[in-house]
């Protein structure tokens, strides 16, 4: 069995269990997804190579205009830096539901070349942004549309805990000897980038996986018309 598994392509699907791994992050204007704007999003697709080593797809991004009624809490501004009067920032902002639809569309296409049959979010504190990505929608009306699982996901705040006994990304790229700029922390792209550099990190480096004499003996203890 050995030689035959060396002689299967890995792939992304088989890594997990039919799911594609897309990061995510939102910048948003507060914490309530219900009634915060939502600002910037970011969605950088997680794939493999022939080696089985995860890397990073091209990243998907785009400026959104508050949706109507939405609010806009000044601290968070402040926080991220993100001014949505800005006249260059209004010239290149999508609505909610154009800049959901236009990303959802490539993220299918691209799960669909994978051989996947849905995305699972990726995040750092993963819930956050899963909880506005799910409010945006619910307003779009775009759940025919999302191609994300809607509530389960894989947040690098765990992974970094495990791996690295810290929680929060800046410190945990660090470590990890990836670096991180805080110049650009609290742009969606970057923020998104330097998570799916983490996640890529840790899962490359990871020894949790069976070993290939393991795997082995699974097979065998997993069919009983088989000799052990």
């Amino acid at each position: 069995m050995s030689e035959l598994v060396k002689s299967i392509k890995p792939t992304i699907a088989d890594r997990f269990r039919g799911f594609l791994p897309v990061v995510v992050d939102v910048e948003t204007a507060g914490f309530n997804a219900a009634t915060d704007a939502l600002l910037e999003i970011a969605c950088v697709p997680i794939l493999m190579d022939d080696e089985g080593k995860l890397y990073q797809g091209e990243p998907l991004n785009a400026h959104i205009e508050p949706f109507v009624g939405a609010n806009l809490e000044p601290a968070s501004l402040k926080f991220t830096g993100i001014n949505p009067d800005s006249p260059f920032r209004k010239a290149i902002s999508e609505d909610e539901k154009t800049a959901l639809r236009r990303i959802f569309k490539t993220l299918k296409r691209i799960k669909k070349e994978q051989g996947c049959r849905q995305c699972i979010l990726v995040g750092h504190n993963a819930h956050f942004d899963l909880g506005f990505l799910n409010a945006a929608i619910a307003r779009t009306n775009s759940k025919n549309h999302s191609p994300f699982h809607a509530f389960s996901v894989l947040d690098t705040a765990s992974f970094a805990a495990l791996a690295y006994g810290h929680t929060v990304l800046a410190k945990t790229c660090l470590i990890a000897g990836l670096g991180f700029d805080n110049n650009h922390a609290h742009s969606a792209l970057y923020d998104t980038q330097k998570t799916a550099e983490l996640f890529c990190h840790i899962v490359n480096q990871s020894t949790l996986l069976p070993t290939e004499k393991a795997a082995d003996e699974l097979d065998c203890s997993c069919n009983g018309d088989e000799a052990p």
